[in-house]
């Protein structure tokens, strides 16, 4: 299995081996499911919209995204500019805490507004502990910003091909745009890209990402409504092989961690996988509702649990006011946060710091540092 983890790999390890012996699927059941996938990948339902790979580097039929010039000095300020439009609804509610920005803010005023952002009471407790009543940036950027150390570093230097992404949530979460964002991203850096469409349990899942894969002119390959969607996956990989593309990222069927039926079947899913490709699938991410606030850890815990995930999206932060969630979310589930969305363009994705997102939240009660 490909390690993306610089910290904690012996962790993440313990985890792969615990799910690959899980004694929900057998090995004859195993042997059964690839069977069954061949002859799937046979079945004239399967289809390829094949989009030329060569055409991926050619001008978006779509309005031109903006590009900015980043200095490596003016990288963190794009994040921070970002956090703050994406946030806004978490910042107002702070400065109606602290209408008036202040050189240092007691103690009971910093845990009034993280409680108002929805971090978890647990979590400040931790991060305020030994801070003095009088408490200057300095010192709760530091505590903040500590948050986030347990989670795992992401290496994505020498990738493998196809590098094979798994998407997991559930219904509502924002699954299948996240998708396309991902697909935007890669193509944007002149990578190439494959998406499956996995979520067979719904047609408008299937419709939905074929609407996106015809709009950012990457090849899909899908089925129809109920059909096995192991074989999906495991056709997208091996067209990603034949056709040398670099991302694989394939869709699943939204579900809750209480549904056994979809549950064996995302295992299934994985192991499939594997069978396609050794290691696959390198990365299972797992989208969150940002407007779910810390409600979302649960879901996120159980699926971790089903088949280890190695990174949380988080989406639809310019609609909530739980901007906090997220310390709790990285630091409860020991797991990096990925990127972050906001909006439905396919533009509306960025990479996840925390150094910024901390500074953005404290560039709104902090006066500036002399």
């Amino acid at each position: 299995m490909f390690s993306f983890f610089k910290k904690k790999k012996e962790v993440v390890e313990e985890v792969i081996v615990e799910n690959q012996n899980d004694d929900s699927v057998s090995y004859k059941e195993q042997d059964e499911i690839f069977k069954a996938t061949e002859e799937a990948l046979n079945d004239e339902n399967i289809e390829h919209i094949e989009a030329p790979i060569e055409s991926q580097d050619a001008n978006e039929k779509d309005e031109p995204i903006e590009e900015k010039s980043i200095t490596p000095n003016s990288e963190d300020e794009v994040k921070k500019g970002f956090f703050s439009r994406a946030l806004s609804k978490t910042f107002d509610n702070i400065k109606s805490i602290v209408p008036q920005k202040k050189e240092k803010l007691q103690f009971d005023v910093i845990e009034e507004l993280l409680i108002e952002s929805d971090m978890e009471y647990e979590i400040i407790e931790k991060a305020m502990n030994g801070l003095p009543e009088m408490i200057s940036r300095k010192e709760l950027r530091h505590r903040l910003v500590m948050l986030f150390e347990h989670a795992p570093d992401v290496d994505l230097d020498n990738l493998p091909s196809p590098f094979v992404e798994l998407i997991i949530g559930v219904n509502g979460a924002g699954k299948t745009t996240t998708i396309a964002k991902l697909a935007n991203r890669y193509k944007k850096s002149g990578k190439s890209v494959i998406l499956g469409a996995g979520d067979t349990f719904r047609a408008a899942a299937i419709e939905q990402l074929s609407t996106w894969a015809s709009k950012i002119d990457v090849p899909i390959v899908k089925t129809k409504q109920g059909h096995d969607a192991s074989a999906v996956a495991y056709d997208t990989i091996s067209s990603a092989i034949a056709k040398n593309i670099d991302h694989a990222i394939i869709d699943t069927a939204g579900r809750l961690q209480t549904q056994t039926n979809l549950n064996n079947e995302l295992k299934k899913i994985v192991k499939v996988c594997g069978k396609a490709v050794t290691g696959a699938p390198h990365q299972k991410l797992m989208i969150l509702d940002g407007t779910q606030g810390n409600t979302a850890i649960a879901q996120a815990q159980a699926f971790n649990e089903m088949v280890g995930i190695d990174g949380i999206i988080v989406t639809k932060l310019d609609g909530t006011a739980k901007g906090g969630a997220l310390f709790s979310i990285s630091n409860q589930l020991e797991l990096p946060i990925l990127y972050v969305g906001v909006g439905e363009k396919q533009e509306d994705l960025i990479e996840f710091s925390p150094d910024a997102f901390v500074d953005s939240l404290l560039d709104n009660i902090y006066q500036e540092e002399k």
